[in-house]
């Protein structure tokens, strides 16, 4: 079994709290997604799918529910998402409109967020979190 570790970083949110962020690259960009243990599963910025998805359609399971939002979803395929050396091919993907999150992540002075990388990757990977080292494992 394969090693995977990638770089985690942890953001005070005022105090109040903190997320775990990590660095992806869809669509030959490289993002910041939310680490999200709770999240059953991943999700996408809609505005992000629409620029770059040319098939995109309304998901039958007409609204996803995150710590962030609750919204009409859209599903897509994104050919290519790598989360540090683990390479998605034909990510089947769900979008929700993840602005207000943005928002508030910049107006707290954190970056933008293209994603929230929930359950699906995180178990299908056999996903740990290590707290200590603020990294995170998948295991292939």
């Amino acid at each position: 079994m394969r090693t995977i570790t990638v770089p985690l970083k942890l953001i005070n949110l005022q105090d109040d709290g903190f997320h775990l962020l990590v660095e992806i690259v869809v669509f030959g960009e490289t993002q910041f997604a939310v680490l999200d243990t709770g999240a059953s599963r991943s999700v996408f910025d809609k505005a992000l799918m629409e620029k770059h998805v040319n098939e995109i359609s309304v998901s039958e399971e007409t609204q996803a529910a995150t710590i962030f939002s609750t919204s009409e979803t859209l599903q897509g395929i994104i050919p290519k998402l790598k989360i540090g050396g683990l390479t998605l091919k034909n990510y089947e993907a769900v979008a929700l409109d993840l602005q207000s999150v943005t928002d508030t992540y910049l107006t707290m002075g954190h970056p933008a967020i293209a994603a929230i990388i929930g359950g699906d990757i995180l178990m299908k990977y056999k996903a740990k979190i290590d707290y200590n080292r603020l990294v995170l494992r998948f295991y292939k």
